[in-house]
């Protein structure tokens, strides 16, 4: 019985190579063999050359890094944990104390937090800029600012901003930029090549994005990329990630790299269904405003328009609605409990359609002046019919009339 444990342990059996299927393998490990001790001292990791800790990489990870560098435009690509985790590698990569960083007034909220506690309890300072004002955020940049955040579309109220003179202004004041790329997705616009043939090139340095919205598409996954061009950049990042031992599960990759295939599909159809619902809701007198670059009407429209192009699945899935101010929170939250089809949760870009009401007003320095007075909530819409969503929102405004 002995030797039979060890044999089932050390078995000799090796399945034949050639194997070839739709999914690539999913490799899992926390040790890696390595064939001798010369081989264990000179394999390196931080190239992808080689496998050295399941921390480091295996296969599986390997090719979802790849194929999101690719989608993107990227050269390199890191995992990690969320989109909040790959938000958080680049400030702990980049910034030192004394140090200072840009965001948009209406960047992602987590991101607002991570720098007004754990950075500004570092030495790290921040300033918040007017996200439809390129002169606003350079007349904030000094000789302190190290990193300044970019956000297309703005999180929740969805402003577009003139992403390109944003960034030209930041290449030549030498600050780097990171864009939180979780609603373009690779697929609005093109991150790191913004303006085709323009030399130098017009793009950010550094792209962030939450795979667990589009390129997951379940609902069911957390996880987060953090892509770059620049090596040298890159491997600063990779270092840090290697010192705080960020690491992702390889059945999330696996489930990630299922789903990746069918990502512009579905974007497209998020889009297109999104588009419909948004201007639908135009003609709703409860609505005072409908916010979605699409829109003519909506701020920063053209922004979009130039950057993106326009066409279908060029707009995410996302729309808000600023209520009239006559109707209180608490009827903004009995509108948004009646709704049916939509449920209340967080995230989005899987195949539920979901809702959330906003009290914009704690999530801003101010009232945007591009908004009108009222309450926000915001529609993320999943891949049901377009006229039962309509029909779900048609029946729950009957609680405001």
């Amino acid at each position: 019985m002995t030797e039979r444990i060890t044999d089932l342990i050390h078995h000799a059996y090796q399945p034949p190579g050639g194997f070839e299927a739709p999914q690539p393998g999913v490799f899992k490990a926390s040790t890696v063999f390595f064939p001798t001790v010369a081989a264990m001292r000179s394999r390196e990791w931080k190239d992808k050359t080689a496998y050295t800790y399941g921390l480091h990489g295996t296969p599986t990870s390997y090719a979802l890094e790849e194929r999101l560098a690719t989608l993107e435009g990227g050269a390199q690509c890191l995992l990690v944990p969320s989109g909040l985790a790959a938000l958080g590698l680049v400030a702990l990569s980049l910034l030192r104390s004394g140090d200072e960083v840009l965001l948009p007034d209406n960047a992602y909220g987590p991101n607002k937090s991570l720098v007004e506690g754990e950075l500004m309890g570092w030495g790290i300072t921040h300033q918040y800029y007017n996200p439809m004002d390129p002169e606003d955020l350079e007349a904030q940049i000094s000789s302190r600012t190290k990193l300044v955040w970019l956000e297309a579309a703005g999180s929740v109220s969805l402003e577009f901003p003139n992403l390109v003179e944003m960034v030209r202004i930041c290449q030549r004041r030498k600050v780097l930029t990171a864009l939180d790329n979780t609603w373009g997705a690779g697929l609005a616009f093109a991150p790191f090549d913004m303006v085709p043939g323009a030399s130098p090139a017009v793009g950010v340095d550094i792209s962030a994005h939450a795979l667990t919205k589009y390129p997951s598409g379940g609902g069911d996954v957390l996880m987060g990329s953090v892509i770059t061009r620049d090596a040298g950049l890159h491997l600063k990042l990779k270092l840090t990630h290697m010192r705080f031992g960020i690491g992702v599960g390889m059945n999330d990759v696996e489930l990630v790299l299922r789903s990746l295939p069918s990502i512009a599909l579905r974007y497209r159809a998020h889009d297109v269904a999104t588009r419909s619902l948004a201007a639908w809701a135009q003609t709703q007198p409860e609505f005072v405003q409908v916010l979605h670059p699409a829109l003519e009407e909506s701020p920063g429209h053209a922004h979009w328009k130039a950057l993106c192009g326009g066409a279908e699945g060029t707009a995410a899935g996302l729309f808000s609605v600023i209520l009239d101010k006559r109707f209180t929170q608490a009827q903004t939250d009995a509108f948004c409990d009646a709704l049916k089809l939509f449920r209340l949760g967080y995230s989005w870009g899987g195949p539920i359609s979901l809702v959330v009401p906003y009290e914009l007003e704690t999530m801003r320095t101010g009232w945007p002046a591009h908004l009108l007075p009222g309450t926000l909530v915001r529609f993320s819409i999943g891949l049901e019919d377009v006229a039962d969503l309509q029909a779900d929102i048609a029946q729950a405004l009957n609680v405001l009339r």
